[in-house]
């Protein structure tokens, strides 16, 4: 933009900070993460009459610069897995390690301070936009509240660096939502995600919802954000093809447990959990001959209610290789071999 010095003065946090951000080091651990929802009757004077374990003792961890994708189908906690790092739900127990500072006991003025660190792309861009406010105001708010620019020139000059950044005119910024395009919005929402000056960005299916050929464009602009910034993203999907496109490491999840965790390449050439080996075989191969020649792995059954969840291992109800040990032990998540961790007890 013309009559700027430098990028660092619209976005202080910009490039110079990616070698710093890309040091060696972990930026996020999570440790035996549990989130529990207690069912109450409407009756009987809201009376505790049940328990769902939406996340159920978690654990992973993110190194600077690198993605993690947290895949599963619907309903196996991903979701609430995000908003937990993020503190917009508290965890039951557990820990979140940001930067060296478990998240779980801040409070007040200390988790506020931490927030702009720490953002997230939601997944449905039309309705997590302000229909409200202008795409100026949606993407500046967060700086002024925080204070991240000197006055409203430098606020102004920010917000058209970041539309610009994303691929967005920044003449747009006096639009409102309802008059963009979905993949547009969702642009919108990185930018507003990018303007907190953020180290680690929870992207929550941030695809999903949009057409297939405005996906591909989306996820190339993650990751020129990610080498650009030195950004570190969780990236939940259920879209397997979609995570390996973009993840450097693969999480697995089936009611609310990680049941397989290592490298992309790893997880999609020799996935060992039976529930890896059931999604990968679902995914379809742009190969009429190799497709033809693939038997899909069928499961039995339906995935259990989480009122009356399985003992033992949560998989082994619908598991083609379950012995009956699994219905009475809950397997830990333990390395089979370097930098590939799983939750089973025949492995």
């Amino acid at each position: 933009m013309e009559g700027h010095s430098s990028i660092q003065e619209i976005l202080p946090d910009g490039e110079n900070r990616a070698k710093e951000r890309l040091s060696d080091g972990v930026i996020l651990e999570v440790r035996n993460l549990k989130k529990h929802f207690s069912l109450t009757s409407a009756m009987i004077l809201r009376t505790v009459i049940g328990e769902i374990k939406a996340v159920d003792g978690v654990s992973f961890s993110i190194r600077r610069g690198e993605t993690l994708g947290l895949v599963g189908e619907s309903g196996c906690g991903k979701t609430t897995t995000g908003r937990c790092i993020l503190q917009l739900e508290r965890p039951t127990s557990g820990e979140v390690i940001f930067e060296g500072k478990d998240l779980t006991r801040m409070e007040g003025a200390a988790l506020r301070a931490i927030r702009p660190r720490m953002q997230i792309i939601f997944q449905d861009p039309f309705s997590s936009l302000n229909p409200r406010m202008n795409i100026g105001q949606i993407i500046g708010e967060g700086p002024k509240v925080f204070k991240l620019v000197a006055n409203r020139q430098k606020l102004r000059e920010r917000v058209a660096y970041l539309l610009s950044t994303v691929g967005l005119n920044p003449s747009l910024s006096s639009r409102y939502p309802h008059e963009l395009s979905g993949g547009q919005r969702q642009r919108v929402g990185i930018a507003r995600a990018l303007a907190m000056e953020a180290n680690l960005i929870i992207c929550d299916e941030p695809v999903s919802a949009l057409d297939v050929s405005i996906q591909a464009q989306i996820i190339n602009l993650l990751e020129e954000l990610q080498e650009k910034f030195g950004l570190t993203y969780l990236f939940i999907a259920h879209d397997l093809s979609v995570v390996r496109h973009i993840s450097h490491w693969v999480a697995v999840m089936y009611f609310g447990k990680i049941v397989e965790i290592t490298g992309r390449n790893e997880l999609y050439e020799k996935p060992i959990h039976p529930y890896t080996r059931a999604l990968l075989s679902a995914v379809p191969i742009p190969d009429p001959v190799v497709e033809a020649s693939r038997a899909p792995i069928i499961l039995k059954g339906e995935v259990p209610s989480p009122l009356n969840p399985p003992s033992g291992c949560v998989f082994h109800p619908r598991c083609n290789d379950a012995w009956e040990e699994c219905g009475r032990e809950v397997p830990e998540l333990k390395a089979v071999e370097p930098n590939h961790w799983v939750s089973c007890l025949r492995v």
